[in-house]
């Protein structure tokens, strides 16, 4: 049965998440720009989605695809973008903070867990996570930063070749932290990834690359919808 896995869909527009407000999906996480890994999404983008469902609401906090390390006036302004998202329905926020050598900005990455404790809502670090040196000492970080959930391949290019330090993860951390296995997670391998890995949560997108006066990507039905048939009977 599907329910024995929390699906959280990645998605970059609206139409994307209306499509499938009825479908297994359990969480969305809501961004624009797929093409660029995922920026922050409009405000009414948001409050639409939100007049549409009750399902929890992930918000993607990123302003730019030029790396983690922020400057401090990008940094004040990703935290009032935090809030207003949280004021407006988020159910959390996604965001990820890295210092010069890739090692986890404590100080900002407490500071957004505060921001989204205070609106009773989930602090998820995004995939930044997988450009650190040591997942085990930076998920301890994120534990002590007070992150409720981690989204990550296992510091490897995508889910299923990081299987094994998503499994070590998710035994050594799981019940201090959500470990959310996401990157090219397909009907194909969704079934060897939740068995090598133990998982009971998975992030995915099921897009497929539209050229319309300009490269994009959109959800494909057919695509999630293979994956939904994939997980009926797990």
């Amino acid at each position: 049965m599907i329910k024995q896995i929390t699906l959280e869909l990645c998605a970059g527009n609206i139409d994307d998440c209306l499509a499938l407000i009825d479908s297994p999906i359990d969480r969305f996480e809501l961004n624009s720009a797929l093409e660029l890994d995922g920026l922050t999404p409009t405000l009414h983008t948001l409050r639409t989605l939100r007049s549409h469902t009750d399902k929890p609401i992930m918000c993607m906090i990123r302003p730019h695809t030029a790396g983690f390390t922020y400057t401090e006036q990008e940094y004040r302004i990703m935290l009032a973008d935090g809030a207003e998202m949280l004021e407006n329905g988020a159910d959390g926020i996604v965001f990820g903070f890295l210092g010069e050598r890739h090692e986890i900005d404590r100080t900002r990455t407490a500071a957004f867990a505060d921001l989204a404790h205070r609106y009773h809502a989930d602090a998820v670090f995004h995939k930044a996570f997988d450009l650190v040196q040591d997942p085990f000492s930076a998920c301890e970080t994120l534990i002590t930063c007070g992150i409720d959930r981690v989204l990550t391949s296992g510091t490897a290019p995508d889910a299923l070749s990081g299987s094994s330090v998503l499994q070590q993860l998710i035994q050594r951390y799981g019940t201090g932290i959500d470990i959310l296995p996401g990157g090219g997670i397909t009907s194909e391998n969704v079934r060897t990834l939740i068995h090598n890995t133990g998982t009971n949560m998975i992030h995915f997108s099921a897009k497929s690359r539209v050229n319309e006066d300009g490269m994009y990507f959109r959800t494909d039905m057919r695509k999630a919808d293979a994956l939904f048939r994939e997980l009926e009977n797990l």
